[in-house]
């Protein structure tokens, strides 16, 4: 596996919704090792915008600069957008 697979991104997810309200920014982390749905909010929305029912409600987004897990509740059909802002890491290999 390369190095890549396993290096963490930093999202910061903004969501806005019906109506102007606007839910974040929400910092996330994401690695294959640790969890939260940041990703997979993402992917859902995605798949609803084209058509799909929405089968989840509910995200987890591990923050790890807080060291706390925000938990988002939503009805895609009250979301107009999602921000997936993501910091990636330097690809600084000490040369």
């Amino acid at each position: 596996m390369s190095q890549t697979e396993h290096a963490l991104t930093n999202h910061e997810v903004t969501v806005c919704l019906a109506g102007g309200a606007v839910l974040g920014p929400f910092n996330a982390t994401w690695s294959q090792d640790e969890g939260g749905d940041v990703r997979e909010l993402v992917r859902e929305y995605d798949a609803f915008l084209q058509g799909e029912k929405q089968r989840r409600y509910k995200f987890h987004l591990h923050d790890t600069y807080t060291n706390t897990v925000h938990t988002l509740i939503l009805n895609f059909e009250q979301v107009t957008g999602i921000c997936d802002h993501v910091r990636l890491r330097s690809q600084d290999r000490g040369a």
